[in-house]
């Protein structure tokens, strides 16, 4: 998994609820990826995304390079800064 140093670490409670909801169910769905959230059903992986993003153990990160943003291990997120607001 790749992860450009420009990208930024956004709180998960910054996003509305529908936004948070979207971005991790496109997340757990991503065709060509193995995201390791598609043996439960989608609520199931949607409930264990949300505690990951409770403990800390998962972050969302935007690129702004592509404009896009991921949900990544805490391990990969060393290197990005974190938002500033």
């Amino acid at each position: 998994m790749a992860i450009h140093h420009k990208g930024i670490i956004i709180h998960h409670d910054r996003l509305s609820r529908e936004a948070l909801q979207g971005l991790i169910e496109e997340f757990v769905t991503r065709d060509g990826t193995d995201t390791g959230y598609s043996d439960g059903s989608l609520v199931e992986s949607v409930e264990m995304v949300i505690r990951q993003l409770n403990i800390g153990e998962v972050f969302i990160v935007y690129d702004e390079a592509t404009q896009t943003a991921n949900i990544v291990p805490k391990e990969y997120t060393k290197s990005i800064s974190q938002e500033e607001v």
